[in-house]
């Protein structure tokens, strides 16, 4: 071959690996700009059940790993029951927007009305997955813009016995779990072969655990002769998030993750009793309007992009997971909602961010809005708050300060423009629970035996 050949051939070849090597940059680029995002949603799982925030009976190890290598929230608050809750979550809507104020009007909720997650993300090239409890959202996570679920009705789906095959469903096939089958683990198995096939694409996984809903069994882990079952469902949780996290390290996904635990609603009854902080008792639970009813815990953890160790006073609210999940993924918000939430991501990242002054809360024909230092409720009610979680303080006329009396003003001006009222409102008893009475007499029956 001739030497002006053989040096038109390397520049060929060259060229060509230049611009292979370019596109394979650009691929990995284009990947970094994608991070994966896993959203653990934990079922009545509130402060006092998680030893980093200073639970006094349970140990969360795991949990407490990713809060001391991410951020852990202090102020994070969300609708203090499951259905209403998750539906803020997903939409970033508050309830008197979606209609979502008590279980079953959460059900009514129509794709072609609200736009969840999963929907806004396809269109940034997320592939999404629901893993566990669909609950009292309607329909199946498809029709909400998921490309693959497993999913449950009702709460604390654990196990079956010989009487009764517990029933759940997987992508549209209705399965039986069988007995020798432990649901918290199926579910994760499912949320993992998801991780696994999609390690490649951008993913988004929506997490929401069997753990710690009742009714209580024992776990895998729980020994024969175990006094605590509650105790034990928190540590099975907890040893889950730690296998989980194990996974991504071993796909070498964890740099590219942003991972968030976040506790759907506060602790539930009788469980709440035996929850203290650092010794002292909260102030509320699941289903009250109360400030642990609301508060919860909240960790986010990206290795290499949070900085670790750090804990943050941010006020979050349940609608803010969707803008920051859109910002994060260079998604836009559809433009017939008014979304409630306001994007973190820029705090996340230690960058100076717009801090939310107030967050919202509605359950029932009950609703607040809170600052950092004080709380209106809808009757009018004004709390000091400075001694939260475990203490609200009703300010009466005649202790009323001037101080009191200017956050009175600040937080009345925040409901005057949301005007909630003017919003969807509850067709049930007002507690957000079933609207069906005899459904919350009966609830209300089997909580009061289960205290007993």
């Amino acid at each position: 071959m001739k030497p002006i050949k053989l040096i038109f051939l390397f520049l060929i070849i060259t060229s060509a690996s230049q611009a292979q090597s370019k596109k394979k940059k650009g691929n990995s680029k284009n990947t970094e700009s994608k991070p994966n995002i896993i959203f653990i949603l934990a079922d009545d799982l509130g402060i006092g059940n998680v030893s980093c925030y200073g639970a006094d009976n349970y140990q969360t190890p795991n949990i407490d790993k990713l809060a001391k290598e991410g951020i852990q929230f202090n102020h994070a608050y969300t609708v203090p029951l499951c259905g209403p809750s998750r539906a803020l979550i997903l939409t970033g809507r508050y309830p008197f927007r979606t209609g979502a104020v008590n279980q079953d009007m959460t059900a009514q909720m129509k794709p072609e009305a609200e736009t969840m997650i999963p929907k806004i993300l396809k269109s940034a090239g997320y592939v999404s997955t629901s893993s566990g409890k669909w609950g009292q959202l309607p329909l199946s996570p498809a029709e909400f813009g998921f490309d693959d679920y497993i999913r449950f009705k009702g709460s604390g789906l654990y196990k079956s016995n010989s009487d009764k095959l517990e029933r759940y469903n997987k992508n549209g096939v209705d399965m039986a779990l069988q007995t020798d089958e432990y649901f918290p683990d199926v579910i994760q198995n499912h949320l993992i072969d998801f991780i696994v096939a999609n390690k490649n694409n951008p993913f988004y996984a929506y997490y929401p655990m069997s753990h710690v809903h009742g009714t209580i069994v024992a776990t895998p882990d729980s020994k024969p002769d175990s006094k605590d079952l509650f105790a034990d469902n928190i540590l099975y949780m907890d040893k889950l998030v730690g296998q989980l996290v194990n996974t991504l390290d071993s796909l070498h996904l964890r740099e590219n993750t942003l991972l968030i635990f976040f506790g759907d609603n506060g602790t539930s009854s009788p469980y709440s009793n035996h929850s203290p902080v650092n010794g002292k008792k909260l102030s509320g639970k699941k289903g009250e309007m109360k400030e642990c009813g609301s508060l919860v815990p909240m960790i986010a953890n990206w290795p290499g992009k949070i900085a670790p160790g750090s804990k943050s006073d941010l006020l979050i609210d349940g609608s803010d997971f969707l803008p920051t999940f859109a910002e994060l993924a260079g998604a836009e918000l559809p433009k017939q909602n008014t979304f409630d939430g306001q994007s973190f991501l820029p705090q996340l990242l230690g960058k100076k961010g717009n801090d939310r002054d107030w967050i919202f809360m509605e359950l029932g024909n009950k609703w607040y809005v809170r600052n950092d230092k004080w709380k209106l409720n809808r009757e009018g009610e004004l709390f000091d708050m400075s001694n939260s979680p475990f203490e609200e303080i009703l300010v009466t006329a005649e202790k009323a300060t001037p101080k009191a009396e200017a956050a009175r003003q600040e937080l009345q001006a925040v409901l005057d423009k949301l005007a909630p009222q003017n919003g969807i409102l509850d067709n049930g008893d007002g507690s957000g629970r079933h609207a069906n009475k005899e459904k919350n007499k009966q609830k209300k029956s089997a909580e009061k035996t289960e205290k007993e």
